[in-house]
């Protein structure tokens, strides 16, 4: 954290600073991706109701959607908070979109090579690591392959490679990353009918003592809660949601419009997805063991 006047501590943190706590007590932190301003107030809005940390994330996909001016108004919104959290970038897929989320006021950047060769990846994530933290930026970088729908209503799996203890030492100790996505049986994404992830805990166990770093679990989404909550003991730090809390926005929305075709007031359209974004994550808050503990992270604003 860092202060802004004399007593007045700033709790946009980076991704070091909020997992740190969390892998040290044994809760994890959520990593809830937005798209718009919308999702963003309704996610960090519940994030402040329950006082736990929060990590909002925006993918390259959603970061080329809106112009650069939405993510000052997240980072000026989320330096008033007394709240803990972090602005990270998800998925970059290039050394070019971390530097632009960096230049865009991102606290934190995730560079995906889990798709290339060992050493490409690690080439390219170190060079990440090295650029962000050159800003005070920290870095995630994933070793194995978190699983994708290939067809959703036959059930088909693709891509799903699980990460080795070996493999994950030797990654975070070639890169200098700060936290690092492991997979350990989720899904990216909806989850193909009739798929129900079972988590390799005893794996996620092994592959935590053996590293130095907090642990990542991408494909929260629609992951049986019990396995989420016993990975967060065994020693994930962050979890990602997205599709979930997406769906249920969508869901309400859409239900909305079709009972009542001629109201156009978007606060009245909109209203109700944010009241089922805000369960969804309270939800997930409470999963994840992170309800209550924004106190880790100081007293407020005030130091």
């Amino acid at each position: 954290m860092t202060r802004r006047k004399r007593g007045e501590v700033i709790m946009l943190l980076n991704l070091e600073q909020i997992l740190g706590p969390a892998r040290e007590h044994g809760f994890a932190v959520g990593g809830f991706n937005v798209t718009e301003s919308t999702m963003f107030k309704a996610v960090a809005e519940q994030a402040e109701a329950d006082k736990a940390p929060m990590i909002v994330q925006v993918s390259p996909n959603e970061f080329q959607f809106a112009e650069r001016e939405q993510y000052l108004y997240f980072t000026a919104r989320l330096r008033r908070s007394e709240n803990p959290f972090v602005l990270h970038y998800d998925h970059g897929k290039t050394f070019e979109g971390c530097v632009r989320a960096v230049q865009a006021g991102f606290t934190s950047v995730m560079f995906d090579g889990s798709h290339l060769p060992y050493e490409e990846n690690v080439r390219l994530t170190r060079k990440v690591a090295e650029m962000a933290h050159a800003a005070g930026v920290s870095v995630e970088g994933e070793i194995g392959s978190v699983g994708e729908t290939a067809d959703f209503e036959r059930g088909i799996i693709e891509d799903m490679v699980y990460s080795t203890p070996e493999e994950a030492c030797r990654f975070v100790r070639d890169t200098g990353i700060d936290a690092l996505a492991v997979s350990v049986g989720t899904v990216h994404g909806l989850l193909p009918k009739g798929f129900v992830p079972c988590l390799q805990q005893e794996l996620l166990k092994e592959i935590a003592f053996r590293t130095e770093v907090p642990l990542v679990l991408h494909g929260g989404s629609g992951t049986p809660e019990e396995q989420v909550a016993e990975a967060c003991k065994n020693g994930i730090s962050k979890v990602n949601i997205s599709s979930e809390f997406k769906c249920a926005y969508y869901r309400r929305v859409r239900r909305f419009i079709e009972e009542n075709p001629a109201v156009v007031s978007p606060t009245k359209v909109l209203s109700g997805g944010v009241e089922e974004v805000k369960r969804v994550v309270h939800t997930k808050l409470a999963v994840f063991g992170s309800v209550g503990k924004a106190g880790y992270y100081g007293n407020g604003a005030v130091g």
